[in-house]
């Protein structure tokens, strides 16, 4: 993707790639659904979600969708380790299932690990 500073999640998911746009779209849709107190963003020119402060990133790739930041909910970590790098962020593969109800769960842990 170009290296555009992006003013909204409206404008991020357009200039992503045609194939990717679904599933932005989705994972959007999930976490307001999951935490639909918190408000959209963008931050280190990524989508967004916060409420006091910033919870959840995510980002269009050209072969994932990556989640960030790391989940501390021990619970959740053992189901999210196939999709976990060594720092804890998640990558989800395009080639695969996205895991929707998951990527919900992870905002809600997340939105809990870091409420005020």
């Amino acid at each position: 993707m170009p290296r555009k500073k992006f003013s909204s999640i409206d404008e991020y998911i357009l200039a992503s790639p045609k194939e990717v746009r679904p599933v932005l779209k989705k994972i959007r849709s999930e976490i307001q659904t999951s935490v639909p107190s918190a408000t959209e963003a963008i931050s280190y020119n990524m989508p967004a979600f916060k409420e006091s402060k910033t919870f959840i990133y995510f980002a269009g790739f050209k072969k994932h969708i990556g989640v960030y930041p790391p989940v501390k909910d021990k619970l959740l970590k053992k189901n999210l380790k196939q999709y976990m790098n060594d720092k804890g962020n998640l990558a989800f593969p395009l080639d695969q299932e996205i895991p929707y109800k998951l990527v919900g769960d992870i905002a809600q842990a997340l939105w809990k690990q870091y409420k005020i």
